[in-house]
């Protein structure tokens, strides 16, 4: 797939934007400034690609996942997107329900 349809949070967004990026380890790497590394978010068919190295480096907090007793603060930008096989996909959700598990994280919007 050459180019995927994903929703991009930057720390400075509230809930981030749709759009369709190049599915490349290149363009990946640009988008989150560094290393990937992939968190598959329950059994939703939902990836979050965000940087491996992120919480190292000191990168800007951007929202927390998960709920007690194991919540997560993640760091940097994010690339939401879906699986298609060994391949990143389309993201699996819209926006309307990735606001809702941002504000059931206890994320203000």
């Amino acid at each position: 797939m050459d180019k995927i349809k994903v929703i991009i949070k930057r720390p400075d967004e509230k809930a981030g934007h749709v759009t369709w990026i190049s599915n490349t380890l290149a363009n990946l790497q640009r988008t989150v400034d560094g290393p990937i590394e992939v968190v598959k978010i329950g059994n939703s068919g939902l990836l979050m690609i965000c940087n491996e190295e992120g919480k190292i480096r000191g990168l800007e907090h951007n929202f927390i996942a998960g709920t007690v007793p194991f919540p997560d603060i993640i760091v940097g930008t994010v690339i939401l997107c879906g699986q298609d096989g060994e391949e990143f996909g389309d993201v699996p959700i819209d926006m309307k329900i990735w606001k809702l598990m941002l504000k059931k994280w206890g994320n203000e919007l």
